[in-house]
């Protein structure tokens, strides 16, 4: 046995620090989880949706143990290397170490650079529980900048990513040919304490190799719930008076821009339409699906001005207004979502207006509401069929329909296509008056 077989403190001080050691084996743990998900957020569904939150997570945990790793290098410099290394072999292996780095910081800034300028703006939750903010500046960004930035941040990843398999490659072949080749130069041991250059069957190396078997297998399955804190109600446009309710489906304020009709103090005059006011429990509710998972949800703030009577049909008329801002799904990351850009695009169309004007009766208590509906700036027809029933001065009136979403331009971009989210959109309204 050589000399540096025996006393390996003679190639070098020995092995990294405590620290170091746990941070490399931590930091490669996260990257090979990273690869894996990666691989898994090809589909448009809500599980990879939940794989890209946890690979959004998992990329900030890397940046954040990179610069306590980076900054713990510069306060403790690593080990000499072994003496029996060329120089060549001490110039790579430099050079490798620093490109890590630069992968290491490099990649999971880029991927915030995409979240934050994302046209979609979907809040990120660590582990669906910690906020992380965007890049500071980025919301004043105009949508132009926010654009260029994006194909910037998406341009460098990708980049990124081609080096880093080159990178990793290169890496795992040298520590293999050190430990498994040459017996005078213990690397793997700075990294795996007491490993013994030269040893084949190195135990170490196995625990590596199953302990990275049992990484990729779990981020091969994993596929964590949504969850986490609910994010604060998206605000409308600067531009628009605030719609303010005191709860679900009762009326906005007068303010809003909405009419909310008063209680009449006399009876409506016979053949003339009855005005009536919202009460408790009105709900405007719709369903859809993502994948196979079933999405229900409904719209919190609305008003409505309704003058109606089965004996005034001619001259009756229904005006709705919602608060396209108050959707609510049951999820919090989806909702932040919903009022964006690429759905319902609140900045610019901050409500919906659905006007009927045209009644007809089909059967005893049932008829059909014939208006339009301006869902993000399109107006199209839409008819609603309903039941009513009226009990002195309460009414309650139940009905549903379908729209077709991609007919308003209600998703954008990647959720244009009808394979995961059907355009056809369940549409229920349960309307509960006081005249």
């Amino acid at each position: 046995m050589s000399d540096v077989a025996e006393n390996p403190a003679r190639a070098g001080s020995g092995r990294y620090a405590t620290i170091a050691i746990v941070l490399h084996w931590t930091i490669a743990a996260l990257i090979l989880t990273q690869i894996v998900l990666a691989g898994r957020m090809e589909d448009r569904g809500p599980e990879a949706f939940a794989v890209t939150q946890l690979h959004k997570s998992v990329g900030v945990t890397i940046l954040l143990l990179s610069l306590v790793r980076l900054g713990w290098r510069l306060m403790n410099p690593p080990p000499p290397m072994p003496d029996t290394l060329r120089r060549w072999e001490k110039t790579l292996a430099g050079f490798t170490h620093a490109a890590f780095y630069v992968v290491m910081i490099g990649m999971p800034l880029t991927g915030w650079i995409m979240v934050s300028t994302s046209r979609i703006e979907i809040p990120t939750l660590l582990y669906g529980v910690i906020p992380w903010p965007d890049l500071p500046g980025t919301d004043a960004m105009s949508r132009d900048a926010r654009e260029g930035l994006h194909e910037f941040g998406e341009a460098g990843h990708d980049l990124i990513i081609k080096g880093f398999y080159g990178l990793i490659a290169l890496h795992v072949a040298g520590a293999l040919k050190h430990q498994l080749l040459s017996r005078d130069e213990p690397v793997l041991a700075r990294m795996a304490p007491g490993a013994r250059a030269g040893r084949w069957l190195e135990p170490r190396l196995a625990i590596i190799a199953l302990a990275a078997a049992a990484v990729a297998a779990f981020a091969a399955v994993v596929t964590p719930p949504l969850g986490g804190l609910r994010p604060p109600a998206a605000a409308p446009a600067e531009d628009a008076e605030p719609l303010e309710a005191t709860g679900p489906g009762e009326p906005l304020a007068a303010d809003s821009g909405a009419v909310a009709p008063a209680e009449p103090e006399t009876p409506a005059a016979a053949g003339e339409p009855i005005a009536w006011r919202l009460d408790d429990g009105s709900k405007i509710e719709f369903e859809t699906a993502w994948g196979q998972t079933k999405i229900e949800g409904e719209f919190e703030r609305f008003s409505a001005d309704i003058r109606f009577s089965p004996d005034a049909l001619d001259r009756s008329r229904v005006s709705v207004t919602i608060d396209v801002a108050s959707v609510d799904t049951g999820d919090p990351q989806r909702d932040e979502a919903l009022p964006g850009f690429d759905f319902f695009n609140i900045d610019e169309h901050p409500r919906a207006t659905f006007v009927a004007d045209r009644f007809e009766r089909t059967g005893e208590d049932r008829y059909i509401a014939r208006g339009r509906l301006t869902l993000k700036g399109v107006t199209r027809p839409v008819s609603l069929p309903f039941e009513l029933d009226i009990d002195e001065d309460k009414a309650r009136v139940r009905g549903e329909t379908s729209l077709d979403r991609t007919a308003f331009g209600v998703g954008q971009g990647e959720f244009a296509a009808t394979d995961q989210i059907p355009a056809d959109v369940k549409i229920e309204v349960d309307i509960r008056a006081r005249r």
